[in-house]
């Protein structure tokens, strides 16, 4: 299985995140999409809003296929959620 990890704090995810992401699940058998938390910015939002964005960023633009294939993970969100 070839993984993939693409980490980011994604404030806010945008076009450019999501391809790299669906260029990623064309290339990829699983893909986790790292939700971080950079301590030198000051974010917009907080990691659990991140993850709920990017999870519906990819459902609108990529459709379930990808979804599929991905997990969206962040340190201060205790539970994983898929793509």
């Amino acid at each position: 299985m070839r993984l993939a990890v693409y980490p980011g704090s994604f404030d806010p995810i945008t076009r450019g995140h999501v391809d790299v992401i669906e260029r990623a699940c064309v290339v990829f058998d699983r893909l986790v999409v790292a939700v971080l938390v950079n301590t030198r910015k000051s974010p917009s939002l907080d990691a659990a809003e991140r993850v709920e964005l990017i999870r519906a960023a990819v459902d609108a633009e990529l459709g379930p296929a990808c979804a599929e294939r991905g997990e969206v993970i962040s340190s201060l969100y205790p539970t994983t959620a898929s793509l």
